[in-house]
């Protein structure tokens, strides 16, 4: 399980009221409050938007934003940051939370006649009580694409890096997936846009949610097919071939990227087969 996936056995239950071992997470804005000690708080803080998420091994979930300032004894740091401080279950039901928590925030009118939105009671999403337009939690699929070149200890990626990526990091090609478009059409326009090269036989692999805020990542493989290295101005600082014996730094374990690279380099350096989908 990815670490921002829900955890096996999380029961999504927006029906479920909080109790005294109910578990709760508060986001001040997009940032999740722990205590200055890194764990999440024992009780819930002064709270709005007070979303129900669901149980796991019959404990409750909660999700709210903060209502007012941090507190003294508490922090609000990026979720991401949480990463290495709560359990892999724990970020998983987080990541769930900030999502929703923003929905609620983001959607308190109906985007057609400005009338205040209620819960439709039976799904998450909310409805207007004027028009009848319904709303759901906004998922933003990302085809993201890790290529390849050369066979066995003499493949290499092509890795690149954003204008705000941590020095020195360099991570596959992703882009969002654009109104009618396939996720295999997004992934090879990105990649031609983003350095301007042409990919083959490309092959789904894994998927990860990606509550930053609310992306799905969609991984695939490809081989190189032609064309050279042109970053795109103002996306890609700058795009290279790496060997798989002397890549760059990487983005976090945690991250389908990778997941992406680790894999295709346990692939390369064992000789197998790189076009076979599945981690």
């Amino acid at each position: 399980m990815n670490a921002t996936s829900l955890p096996g056995g999380f029961q999504s239950d927006r029906t479920v009221v909080p109790d005294d071992t109910a578990v709760w997470f508060v986001f001040d804005g997009p940032k999740l409050v722990l205590t200055d000690a890194g764990t999440l708080p024992t009780s819930p803080l002064p709270a709005v938007d007070v979303t129900a998420l669901g149980t796991l091994d019959g404990r409750t979930y909660v999700a709210a934003g903060l209502d007012g300032a941090v507190l003294d004894g508490f922090t609000s740091v990026p979720l991401r940051a949480a990463f290495g401080k709560l359990s892999e279950a724990q970020m998983g039901v987080a990541g769930y939370g900030a999502q929703l928590v923003d929905f609620v925030r983001t959607h308190r009118y109906c985007g057609r006649c400005a009338t205040p939105l209620v819960e439709s009671g039976h799904e998450r999403s909310r409805t207007c009580p004027n028009c009848g337009l319904t709303v759901y939690p906004r998922v933003a699929p990302v085809a993201m694409v890790l290529i390849r070149r050369g066979e066995g200890a003499a493949t290499e990626l092509l890795l690149a890096r954003g204008p705000h990526f941590a020095p020195g990091v360099y991570s596959a090609l992703a882009g969002f997936v654009e109104p009618s478009e396939t996720l295999e059409m997004a992934a090879h326009r990105e990649v031609l846009e983003e350095v301007g090269v042409t990919v083959t036989e490309m092959t789904y692999v894994m998927s990860q949610p990606w509550p930053f805020p609310h992306s799905l990542m969609v991984g695939f493989d490809a081989r190189y097919a032609g064309g050279d290295i042109v970053p795109q101005p103002g996306e890609i600082e700058d795009a290279q071939w790496f060997p798989v014996a002397g890549l760059p730094g990487l983005p976090g374990p945690f991250s389908i990227a990778r997941q992406l690279i680790d894999r295709a380099v346990e692939r390369a350096l064992h000789g197998e087969d790189m076009a076979s989908s599945g981690p």
